[in-house]
Order: structure tokens, then C-alpha cells, then sequence
């Protein structure tokens, strides 16, 4: 969806693509072709071996180890104590700790992609596991809604009792927590939500608006997602220099919007005309 997308790139957007379309998507293939496209020299070798590696971790789990509890704790035991992966504030700094390699090497990340690696070790390992999407900090859940536990992999994996994750909840929102809270992750939401991630890192350093040019055409490819995001793509293009392709976004928006918004189509063509103005 770049105007001058590099061959690399346009066949893993074709792949993602791909993939995201599929009847049940590979959330690893996924974050490792995100991965792909923020690191260039990450080749199809390097994302067969990060595949690799999760099938060698699950291979280490107890077979069968129990109930849902049994499963989290076994999970905690070899990926957060013996193997250290957790998280701290400062990986909250890094582009690295929303690339599922990069992850995978540091044992560092953001919550949701921690929650990556224990969801793809522990169903390579055949748990009954799933994320879930707690707003401001995602954890696993382990077993049916009747018996459910939960786990926090930026905190080495910890069992969360029923007061913890208010109080995850409870700061992150203020409000309390909601049974609609603790459903299962659709593997495409979990996605979206790192490529939202992305996308906040990057508007914090005005330079990096390739970061968040790419993050934002990759989330345009998901079969669901904010129709606000053209815009964003489009004022992006504007503040990269691509005036004529950004302001032609711009209208084709501003057209979208004009069917209910009168006013804001009015604005954003006002920011179409502005960026043709810059080609003179």
C-alpha cells in the first residue's frame, strides 16, 4: 500500500495479507512477518528459526501437566524462572519489544507480545490456552470461563488472583473489572493492538513516521480496522513529502466521511488543498 513499497516488502505484505485472510490465522506467522518489515535483515531463515525455537520451548513443558493452574504454573516455571523472560518499564521505551524475534531473543517485551510467546509455546505444547485483553496490559488465560486462569507474562508469568487483575484493570481505566474483559482474544484483535503499539511508539519521535507508515498500511490489510486509519496513512504521507498521493488519500476520505460528517469532510479536504499547496 506504499507508493514506492521495496519488492521485500510488498511480497511480506502479500503474506500477511495472506494470512490474516486465513480461516484461522497464525498469530506467530503474523508477528514475525510485523518483525520482518520493521527489521530488513530478518530473512525467511531467521523466521523459520524464531518458529523453531517455540516448537523447542514446548517441547520442554511436563506433557499433560494438569488443569488450567497446572498449565500456567508450568509455563511460569520454564519461561518466566527458568528462562527469564518478564518485562520492565523501560521495554515500554524500545521498538524492539513489539518484534516478536527481537523478544524472543532479549526475553523482554510488552505484555502482549510476552503473552505471544506463552500463547504459541503453550498450544504448541497442547494447553488449553488463549490471550486475554485486559485494557493497558495483556495476560494468558488458561481453560473454560468456569475455571479460567489467568497469567501475567510481563511479571515472569505469575498466576493473577481475581483482585490482581482488578487491579490491573482499576489502572489502566479506573473502572472496574467486566466479565467482557476476560473473553478470549481473536488472534486478528491481538494483532491490531500490536500494530497499535507500534504506532504509539512511533508518534512519540516525530522521526520515526516510517515506523508508523508501515504500521499503519499492515493494519489497513486486516480484514477489520478503524476506517480512521486511512486518514492517518494519508497525513503521513503528507508529512513524509508524498503530497499528491497524500492529498488524493485526503479526498477519497473526505468523501468517505462526507456521508455522515459534513464538517469534517469539509476539514480534511481544507488539509487536501494544503498539501497540493506544497507542491508550488
Amino acid at each position: 500500500m506504499s507508493p514506492h513499497p521495496s519488492p521485500r516488502s510488498t511480497e511480506l505484505r502479500r503474506r500477511f495479507a495472506e494470512e490474516a485472510r486465513a480461516e484461522r490465522p497464525d498469530l506467530a506467522r503474523l508477528c514475525l512477518l510485523i518483525a520482518a518489515e520493521a527489521d530488513g535483515a530478518l530473512d525467511d531463515a531467521a523466521l523459520d528459526a524464531v518458529e523453531i525455537e517455540l516448537d523447542e520451548l514446548a517441547g520442554q513443558l511436563p506433557f499433560r501437566p494438569g488443569g488450567p493452574r497446572a498449565w500456567a504454573t508450568a509455563l511460569a516455571e520454564l519461561l518466566g524462572a527458568r528462562l527469564g523472560f518478564h518485562g520492565v518499564p523501560s521495554d515500554y521505551q524500545r521498538l524492539e519489544s513489539s518484534l516478536l524475534h527481537e523478544v524472543v531473543r532479549r526475553r523482554r517485551g510488552l505484555p502482549i507480545l510476552l503473552s505471544v510467546v506463552w500463547l504459541e509455546v503453550a498450544r504448541r505444547a497442547g494447553a488449553p490456552v488463549y490471550g486475554v485483553a485486559l485494557p493497558g496490559h495483556f495476560v494468558v488465560g488458561f481453560g473454560p470461563a468456569e475455571d479460567q486462569v489467568l497469567a501475567d507474562p510481563f511479571d515472569g508469568g505469575r498466576v493473577l488472583t481475581g483482585p490482581d487483575a482488578e487491579v490491573l484493570v482499576a489502572g489502566a481505566t479506573g473502572a472496574p473489572l467486566d466479565a467482557s474483559m476476560l473473553r478470549p482474544a481473536d488472534p486478528l484483535e491481538v494483532v491490531l493492538r500490536i500494530l497499535n503499539n507500534v504506532r504509539a511508539w512511533a508518534a512519540a519521535r516525530p522521526e520515526r513516521s516510517d515506523v508508523a507508515l508501515w504500521a499503519v498500511e499492515l493494519s489497513l490489510l486486516l480484514p477489520a480496522h478503524p476506517a480512521r486509519l486511512r486518514y492517518e496513512r494519508a497525513r503521513l504521507l503528507v508529512r513524509r513529502g508524498d503530497y499528491v498521493v497524500g492529498a488524493a488519500e485526503l479526498e477519497a476520505y473526505a468523501e468517505v466521511v462526507g456521508a455522515v460528517d459534513a464538517g469534517a469532510a469539509e476539514l480534511v479536504l481544507g488539509q487536501a488543498r494544503a498539501a497540493r499547496a506544497m507542491l508550488n
